[in-house]
């Protein structure tokens, strides 16, 4: 047994001077190379080897996705792997709750070390406000143009009712917000601020509808009269004859129903009955 000890150790004595005398025998460059890469190698052992006793690298856990989240169930979420969530920005979203995270960084999916902050932006739980001062020109303008324009704004838009005007239909006549006038064509109320999400209503114009005086359509000609109710937005009613008359005869009106009184309104497409009759009213001139 003591002789194979001292054979195996001369033999590993020999394969030692073997490899020293191998590595001797390379030219300097080569033993300066394989020196370098060696302690290179070393080296990046060290590293990585301190970065996982100091920052523990390498024990990185798949960041799970919080939009949708309220901001309170998130930190919950978080807390056992010692997560931050900061809040970074917030921003008002019609028809979303306070509270509920948009969008976060990092992102989904992101693979990231223990104690990492995380910054999220959430809803705002008061909406901002809009002034009257900063809408565009609604006041004589086309509805539906403008209903986009508030639309870019975040403010709707919805038609309250009609009134009869004499411009193109279905333009802007007035602008009321939670039951008050602020915009018609003399005022225009400054100093209201508008939520963003609230509906404004408004009153457009039509050419039908509304109200006209009574005109006085006694002493004129039966196509006197046609004009005149034409021109008002009026019909011709019952047409009653008091006598005859022959055929292409001109005939006047001597009265009519509803009468004229100078103060009378009437809804603009009623109609309006008259008498005629072939001899003109000796008050007429």
């Amino acid at each position: 047994m003591t002789r194979l000890i001292i054979l195996h150790d001369n033999l590993m004595s020999k394969n030692t001077n073997t490899q020293s005398s191998y590595f001797a025998s390379l030219p300097k460059w080569a033993r300066q190379l394989i020196l370098f890469g060696a302690l290179a190698l070393v080296s990046l052992i060290i590293i990585n080897l301190s970065l996982r006793f100091y920052t523990r690298h390498g024990q990185k856990i798949e960041l799970t996705d919080l939009a949708g989240k309220h901001i309170d169930e998130a930190k919950q979420l978080v807390e056992d792997y010692g997560f931050d969530i900061i809040v970074s920005d917030s921003v008002f979203v019609v028809g979303k709750p306070g509270g509920i995270i948009l969008n976060q960084n990092p992102k989904p999916g992101s693979f990231v070390k223990k104690n990492r902050k995380i910054y999220v932006t959430i809803t705002k739980r008061s909406a901002d406000k809009i002034s009257v001062a900063s809408l565009p020109v609604l006041y004589g303008n086309a509805f539906d143009q403008k209903k986009k324009e508030l639309k870019y704004r975040e403010i709707n838009a919805e038609i309250l009712s009609y009134s009869y005007d004499a411009g193109e239909p279905n333009h802007i006549l007035e602008v009321w917000y939670r039951g008050q006038k602020i915009i018609d064509g003399v005022t225009r109320n400054n100093e209201v601020d508008i939520n963003k999400g609230d509906t404004l209503f408004f009153v457009l114009s039509e050419r039908d509808g509304g109200e006209t005086p009574v005109p006085d359509l006694r002493c004129l000609t039966l196509e006197e009269a046609h004009f005149i109710l034409e021109s008002s937005k009026l019909e011709m009613g019952d047409i009653i004859k008091k006598d005859g008359g022959s055929s292409g005869e001109t005939m006047y009106v001597i009265s009519q129903d509803p009468r004229y009184d100078g103060v009378s309104n009437i809804e603009r497409g009623s109609k309006i009955s008259i008498t005629l009759s072939s001899q003109k009213p000796v008050d007429c001139f």
